[in-house]
């Protein structure tokens, strides 16, 4: 335990609290029990002891990471209950999906535990999602992803911009007063910015060993598949980044890498859950539902320099910059005349020379043009988009 206490006073002591991701501000942090999840790498464990630091007295609180040596010995039930009777008000447990069992025992703590706060947080997204559905429907469940392009702008650059609204974007009002010229900004971002560990000198290393945790480690645990199944699912992922974005045909995919076309569907979801790709779909099962999907994408720009840079195509970059941005605040489903749409709204993606003719017939269209600093009348910047969130 003393160990345990050790760990939190160092991580807590030496978290940097001078930004502040966007969730910060979304989290219920009151709530007796939550889960904060999100793909590797994306500051969670950060944004938890943050919040401690700034909030809490770590005299009746304590994080701990559930892949620490203490728990080969002692469960989490037994460390609730000595926590409890210590004077302990909130529990964080990190890393939560690296425990066997974690989600019955975390209901047990829930029931005999009334007065203490659970907070847990993990990049298996796809573990924690099932355990907390057998933990309890009542259990909000945050899910957070990468750096904006205006949070990229503070963490990196020290720029502070507001986040805008996607009516203060289309009205031109998303401005960047601390830049002149937002473009090489931009262009830095779409190459490294999305991950807070872009900063670090071994950025591309770390991105590819993230990348192949998830696929060869995090997946296959979680559907208890052998070893062999996480290549299966790099070479599927490797596909991807080659073709995207397109629309998805499973004959296809599983005549290119080996996989049962039965078995993709649900493969691509996984690896959509944990972050390594995104699907664009239509509207027929309702905004919130699970429509058709129409093109995948990688999940971020990041993961197109890293996985295929010698096929790194501008128009696939714009439109996986635009749909990772927007989809945080908005509901974005393909569009049956351009490229996305979002609440009625119709938006085609292109370069400084994009027209008009895509989006004559629709309601109410809106071009989104790379490569201008500037926009006018329904002409809006690409990177502008950046800053919804």
């Amino acid at each position: 335990m003393e160990q345990l206490y050790e760990f939190f006073q160092r991580k807590v002591k030496n978290v940097p609290i001078g930004f502040l991701r966007y969730m910060y501000h979304r989290i219920k942090w009151q709530s007796r029990f939550f889960g904060l999840v999100g793909p590797r790498g994306v500051g969670k464990s950060t944004l938890l002891l943050q919040y401690i630091r700034l909030n809490l007295d770590t005299a009746d609180t304590l994080y701990v990471s559930a892949d620490h040596l203490y728990f080969s010995q002692h469960s989490l039930v037994e460390l609730a209950d000595r926590f409890v009777k210590m004077g302990g008000k909130h529990l964080f447990i990190d890393e939560i999906h690296k425990y066997d069992g974690w989600s019955r025992e975390l209901k047990q703590i829930y029931d005999s535990y009334d007065e203490l706060q659970v907070v847990i947080s993990g990049s298996s997204i796809l573990d924690i999602y099932k355990g907390m559905a057998d933990l309890s429907r009542r259990v909000p469940i945050y899910h957070m992803q990468g750096l904006s392009f205006r949070e990229y702008l503070q963490l990196f650059h020290g720029i502070e911009v507001p986040a805008y609204s996607l009516d203060d974007i289309l009205a031109h009002k998303a401005v960047i007063a601390q830049a002149d010229h937002p473009l090489p900004l931009f262009q830095h971002y779409l190459r490294m910015g999305y991950y807070p560990f872009g900063k670090d000198e071994e950025f591309e290393m770390e991105l590819l060993q993230v990348i192949n945790q998830t696929m060869e480690v995090d997946i296959p645990q979680h559907i208890q598949a052998n070893i062999s199944l996480g290549r299966k699912l790099k070479s599927l992922l490797m596909v991807v980044a080659r073709s995207v974005p397109f629309k998805p045909i499973i004959q296809k995919l599983a005549e290119a890498t080996g996989i049962s076309r039965n078995d993709i569907p649900s493969y691509l979801i996984y690896m959509e859950k944990a972050g390594m790709i995104a699907q664009l779909r239509d509207a027929t099962g309702g905004i919130r539902g699970l429509g058709k999907t129409k093109k995948l994408y990688l999940d971020n720009t990041n993961l197109i320099y890293a996985l295929a840079p010698d096929a790194a195509e501008i128009g696939n970059i714009r439109e996986t910059f635009f749909m990772n941005q927007m989809r945080v605040m908005n509901d974005i489903v393909s569009s049956p005349a351009s490229d996305f749409e979002i609440d009625g709204k119709t938006f085609e993606i292109g370069g400084r020379k994009k027209g008009q003719k895509q989006i004559e017939n629709v309601r109410e269209g809106y071009i989104v043009k790379d490569d201008i600093e500037t926009g006018y009348a329904n002409v809006i910047p690409l990177w502008a988009f950046g800053l919804n969130y």
